[in-house]
């Protein structure tokens, strides 16, 4: 079996999307207006980045929390699926959370969640030999909440050009 996912994996997990999100906003910021759809909201995207960065805080503070069974389901989701699967089921719990559709607890709680909901869609299984390899193309580090894929937005970051 492959090494298991630690607290220390989860907490730069969290750590690297909080920066990329972050940093997607800076990037954001430096566009010119003639980048935007004319529907595109500042405030509201603003908004929507702010909230999962106070929710990533939120959860960093409870990380060694999660109890091993948790980890070892984390570690099981990161080698049998497909990072890509599990990047949807991520930004889907999480914009649920930020959304204020359900309580997203502490870190014990959504990355049980993450792990039931991967199970449940029992899609793109594949094997992989790394669980930390795969767990780091969980979340993009380019527009990471996919916010430039709306169709309100549609603006392109000068690295994707």
């Amino acid at each position: 079996m492959t090494e298991m996912v630690t607290h220390v994996d989860i907490r730069a997990l969290l750590g690297n999307f909080s920066a990329a999100i972050e940093l997607d906003q800076r990037l954001v910021d430096a566009l010119p207006a003639k980048a935007f759809h004319s529907l595109y909201n500042d405030e509201m995207w603003r908004a929507w980045r702010a909230g999962h960065v106070s929710y990533i805080e939120h959860l960093l503070l409870s990380v060694n929390s999660i109890p091993p069974a948790i980890m070892i389901d984390l570690t099981k989701v990161a080698t049998t699926f497909a990072p890509k699967v599990v990047e949807n089921v991520v930004l889907e719990s999480f914009g649920e959370v930020v959304g204020g559709h359900c309580d997203g607890g502490n870190a014990a709680s959504f990355f049980g969640l993450v792990t039931r909901e991967v199970r449940r869609r029992n899609a793109g299984r594949r094997r992989l030999a790394n669980a930390r390899g795969a767990m780091a193309k969980w979340l993009a580090v380019e527009d990471p909440l996919l916010i430039a894929k709306d169709p309100e937005c549609q603006y392109r970051l000068a690295a994707t050009r």
